[in-house]
């Protein structure tokens, strides 16, 4: 996969979303300097940034319908929801913690992070994703729901990264946040290779089978932004979503 990295010029939301069309261009039609309106480049746009719900944050969903391309943001790393985590056209990444043998480095367990955003947007309308599930109809009722899927994001147990430029002579770190699980994600889904047509139908796709173990491990412990109750449990929960992957199936 190539992967090209878009800075904004600033963190208001008018350079970001700029930063999102770029992204979505690159991904159509590489570092051509005139995108046709025919490009059919496919592949996912990765956003770790958010920001507070607002009553019109419904009219900026379509700068995340760019055809062939799938949108992935981070869900926070505070109990509550963000935008644009909580647009419809987007894949709502969450956060875990996981845990290994010190001895072996084998895989344990899993849980929620105590500190992943989650739960139901004010403004967005449930979508016909989420609709299909009696459960989450139940949960959500007429409003969006997140995460949708969920990778460790807690900075103790989250990935290794290499910066000789700040940190010379210590360049290695471990940094987490739902920063990290926003790309990982987005890195899993392009490695399957399907290549949904939009981030509905990659969402069509994750929904379709969300009990599934063998497409997803289902987080059924630990909590996340206990002021509203939330904690993982069995099915999709408002802590890690449909759970996170296995593997490439369903993706």
């Amino acid at each position: 996969a190539k992967i090209y990295l878009v800075e904004a010029a600033s963190n208001y939301n008018s350079d970001l979303l700029l930063a999102v069309s770029v992204a979505s261009n690159l991904v159509r039609c590489g570092l051509t300097t005139a995108c046709p309106a025919t490009a059919t480049g496919t592949g996912e746009v990765s956003m770790s940034w958010g920001g507070g719900e607002w009553p019109g944050e419904t009219s900026y969903d379509s700068y995340f319908t760019t055809p062939g391309v799938v949108y992935f943001a981070s869900s926070g790393d505070s109990p509550g929801v963000i935008y644009p985590s909580t647009s419809p056209n987007v894949v709502s990444a969450g956060g875990t913690s996981t845990a290994r043998n010190p001895s072996t480095g084998d895989f344990e367990y899993e849980i929620a992070w105590d500190s992943a955003g989650g739960g139901v947007s004010a403004y967005e309308a449930r979508p016909s994703y989420q609709s299909s599930i009696p459960k989450i109809r139940k949960l959500v009722g007429q409003w969006r729901g997140v995460p949708d899927m969920s990778f460790d994001s807690n900075p103790i147990t989250g990935v290794w990264v290499y910066d000789d430029y700040l940190y010379p002579g210590y360049p290695w770190w471990i940094v987490g946040g739902t920063s990290v699980a926003s790309p990982s994600l987005a890195g899993v889904v392009n490695s399957a290779g399907h290549f949904a047509s939009s981030s509905a139908a990659e969402l069509t796709t994750i929904y379709g089978h969300p009990e599934m173990k063998t497409d997803f491990n289902d987080i059924t412990a630990g909590p996340c932004g206990a002021y509203a109750g939330w904690a993982a449990m069995n099915g999709w929960d408002f802590c890690t979503g449909v759970g996170s992957p296995y593997g490439l199936q369903g993706k």
